[in-house]
């Protein structure tokens, strides 16, 4: 698959209508289906629009080749995990530190191991596009985000509240996929969701 930029992947069209966007989510439905199934070499658009129930004609009304449909993917997957990670914040916000750092990291590990088999699909693919610009801007408001949360926090007392919420963040993210992408056995998910919450508490209250 060649390494295209994001411009070159976006959909066709974006989905207005009730119907359209019920058949867009019939589409990604598909696709991760495909993926689980037979793999990124053997999906092809002629799978996922049988797969989703639709016309070939259809799906390329939306995703002109299969890099955009998986591209599409991805980006859904990174839209997903931020809309959580956000409600996340804003149930924490006025919480202690350790409390903070805590909650973030159960809340990434909630909704990175509601489908981890659909998680490990998508990592797969993500590395076949130019990423670097929506990573950064994900990691970036995240980072914010967390740094907000920690400043908020009753007992916070930090030099720098930005960078420990930049190393909180790549912690919690690196963690979570190191594990996912090549140990992802239910012992060692286990093991992730009773330590690394007591690891990101263990860092905000030593830097604090």
């Amino acid at each position: 698959m060649n390494r295209l930029g994001p411009t070159l992947l976006k959909p066709r069209k974006a989905p207005k209508q009730t119907r359209s966007v019920a058949t867009i989510e019939a589409i990604h439905t598909a696709t991760i289906q495909v993926l689980l199934a037979e793999g990124v070499a053997r999906l092809t658009t002629t799978r996922v629009a049988e797969r989703a129930g639709v016309s070939i004609g259809t799906m390329y009304q939306y995703y002109p080749h299969k890099q955009a449909l998986l591209f599409a993917i991805v980006e859904q997957q990174l839209e997903t995990v931020t809309a959580f990670m956000l409600a996340a914040a804003e149930r924490l916000h006025g919480r202690h530190v350790g409390d903070v750092a805590e909650g973030l990291a159960t809340a990434w590990l909630d909704v990175k191991t509601s489908d981890s088999q659909a998680f490990r699909a998508i990592y797969s693919i993500a590395a076949e596009f130019d990423l670097a610009e929506g990573m950064g801007r994900a990691l970036k408001h995240m980072a914010e985000v967390m740094s907000q949360l920690l400043a908020a926090a009753p007992d916070a007392n930090f030099e720098d509240c930005d960078a420990v919420a930049f190393m909180l963040a790549s912690m919690i993210g690196g963690s979570v996929r190191t594990v996912l992408d090549a140990a992802a056995s239910e012992e060692n998910l286990m093991r992730l969701r009773r330590e690394l919450p007591l690891a990101c508490r263990a860092y905000v209250t030593a830097v604090r």
